[in-house]
């Protein structure tokens, strides 16, 4: 008999501190081990189900694939195997020792800072197999990989304190098996009422069945018991669908403790058939930002389960639905490469784009209240659409929120359909200013004229926004218009005709031409404007100019700026105004001057190349 060979590992670095936390830390939910344990192996019979289409021999001609949970009071362990695809042994040393997942360091700052939520963030971390160490004082894992040539298995064992063992054995079934030694004071996972009870709560609606097995004190026999429906709720008919087990499937397939703010549910027949359940999240994922999040929609085919995180189905300025698509037209053996060149996938792609959509603009219209927590979530992703959705971009707008200076907050509550029910009857555009902050846009000089004429102005302060308005064109037929760029619709707001420079004093006609002298090419004009009520200059950018929004988020990414040449407006009616066009001494007027557009590129940029030249010239002035 071949002698057995025992091999000594290390756990990777962070898996000791995941580790050290899932033994010491906790304890709030310890229940959800188990969930962990049964999502891990339904996916592996999901994976042999897939793999099987090609390689039917994996099957070992046995097709009856379940997973079974079975309870050893006296030598306290609590065993859970399935017939799924298993694993080889570098598969076993790969999954199990390290972590190779790059948002581990991620996972672990998040259970630190989220000392209340720490169960909740394992399962959507993919960590969820070291959950076991919660209640085990050691874990074993038996397992072989599917369609092998001989019945060579590995046996892998550890206590969690910082090794791991792996033994050569012999294993004649296909699969895994976990076995559990549990704590003393976790003795309560020893009753078959409990393990049934955490199956209903966390895994009733797998598509495999899981059986427990149990003891029949009549005919002194053991038996196995199905204790999950085992069904594939998406294939149910809605009117027999709860409310709860909606909630409860999507829990399920997303690892997200907290409730869908909605959900959408559809058996399309006809030229194409398939089936949808689409669901919005009530929290943003911990990467959305990050550019290796993992997002998509769970394919199946015909009931077979092919891919997670498939991204072929939606845009991705709607990554933050989850949910699932069960098409009858896609071929089984496909892959990801050909969905996305597959006609097919183009018009489902389509179905589900006005599928989502559809369900958030009804979610805005009956729950203002649940739609807000959506937009507080996801509005910044949305805010992608108009970019890359030209199709639905009239849908993508009705779904866009903003602030104003009527709305008197920062919080963005104000859809487009009200802005313009709310109109003055002068205006014939949709008014905007973008900035870095809100408290910056706020107070930008360029609303002086707006305020006084009660006029409202959408407030855009997300560093995306720029961006956004150069695809947000019109709405409803009213054109978007920045107050920070010349344009004739603006002159009309003012009720004051414009003087004509021959009916300005001298001492005007005067100041003007000095200024232009003294500025030159540092400006592209300088003018006169009655739009300003409290500020003595503004710069404006020429309509068919980049905006200084624009060039920073261009700076912000590297890229090369092209120099912005502002047109410089001058208020006559401002006081400290009327006071330099008195100054007869040449220096200090040429001082002035330039202070004045410091002042006005700081307002508008937020910032100055020289800084300190401007403090100098201003200390200067106020000494004179």
């Amino acid at each position: 008999m071949k002698k057995q060979k025992t091999e000594v590992y290390n756990f990777q670095s962070e898996v000791k501190q995941l580790l050290h936390l899932m033994i010491h830390s906790l304890y709030s939910n310890k229940e959800i081990f188990l969930r962990e344990l049964i999502s891990n192996s339904s996916d592996a019979i999901d994976k042999l189900r897939f793999k099987s289409i090609s390689s039917p021999e994996l099957y070992e001609n046995d097709s009856d694939i379940k997973i079974q949970i079975s309870i050893n009071k006296a030598q306290r362990t609590l065993i859970i195997s399935d017939n799924g695809i298993g694993m080889t042994k570098q598969d076993t040393i790969e999954n199990l020792g390290t972590i190779a997942k790059s948002g581990t360091k991620s996972f672990l700052q998040s259970l630190e800072k989220k000392h209340n939520k720490q169960n909740e963030l394992i399962g959507e971390f993919g960590v969820g197999f070291y959950s076991s160490f919660i209640v085990s004082e050691k874990v074993s894992v038996r397992t072989r990989f599917a369609g092998a040539k001989s019945v060579e298995g590995t046996l892998w064992e550890s206590s969690g304190e910082g090794e791991y063992k792996i033994t050569d054995i012999v294993k004649k079934k296909r699969g895994t098996e976990i076995t559990l030694f549990l704590k003393k004071e976790e003795e309560e996972f020893l009753e078959i009422w409990r393990i049934k009870n955490i199956i209903s709560k966390y895994s009733d609606h797998i598509t495999v069945p899981v059986y427990i097995q149990n003891y029949n004190e009549t005919n002194k026999t053991y038996f196995w018991e199905q204790i999950n429906k085992a069904k594939a709720l998406w294939t149910l008919n809605k009117s027999s669908i709860t409310e709860e087990e909606y909630k409860d499937f999507y829990k399920h397939i997303t690892n997200d403790q907290n409730n869908p703010l909605i959900w959408s549910h559809n058996r399309v027949e006809g030229n194409q058939e398939y089936i949808s359940l689409l669901y919005v999240p009530e929290k943003s994922a911990w990467d959305i930002w990050n550019r290796d999040n993992k997002h998509g929609l769970k394919l199946y085919v015909k009931r077979v389960y092919i891919m997670d995180n498939s991204q072929e189905f939606l845009p991705n300025y709607l990554r933050f639905i989850r949910g699932l698509i069960d098409s009858s037209d896609l071929p089984l053996n496909i892959s990801r490469e050909i969905l996305q060149d597959n006609c097919i996938t183009q018009n489902l792609k389509k179905a589900l784009i006005k599928r989502s959509l559809s369900m958030l603009a009804k979610l805005a219209k009956d729950n203002s209240e649940k739609y807000q927590i959506f937009w507080d979530q996801f509005g910044l992703v949305l805010k992608e659409g108009p970019a890359e959705d030209n199709e639905n971009l009239s849908k993508i707008s009705n779904l866009l929120r903003f602030t104003s200076i009527k709305s008197n907050s920062s919080k963005q509550e104000l859809s487009l359909k009200e802005y313009i029910d709310q109109m003055d009857q002068k205006q014939d555009k949709i008014y905007y200013i973008t900035a870095d902050s809100y408290e910056s846009a706020k107070n930008s000089p360029h609303l002086e004229l707006f305020k006084k004429n009660n006029i409202d102005v959408l407030l855009l302060s997300d560093r995306i926004d720029e961006w956004m308005m150069n695809y947000l064109v019109e709405f409803e037929g009213k054109k978007f218009q920045s107050i920070s760029k010349e344009d004739l619709s603006l002159n009309k707001l003012t009720e004051e005709k414009k003087i004509k420079n021959q009916e300005l004093p001298n001492e005007m006609i005067d100041f003007l031409k000095k200024t232009k002298k003294i500025l030159g090419d540092k400006v592209k004009d300088v003018r006169l404007t009655y739009r300003l009520t409290h500020t003595p200059c503004v710069l404006l950018s020429d309509s068919n100019e980049m905006t200084t929004q624009m060039a920073k988020l261009f700076s912000a990414a590297g890229q090369s700026v092209p120099e912005l040449k502002y047109i410089f407006e001058i208020n006559p009616n401002h006081v400290l105004i009327k006071k330099i066009c008195l100054i007869h001494d040449e220096q200090q007027f040429n001082e002035w001057i330039k202070l004045l557009l410091d002042q006005a590129l700081l307002a508008e940029k937020g910032n100055l190349e020289n800084p300190h030249q401007f403090i100098s010239r201003m200390n200067k002035l106020l000494l004179t």
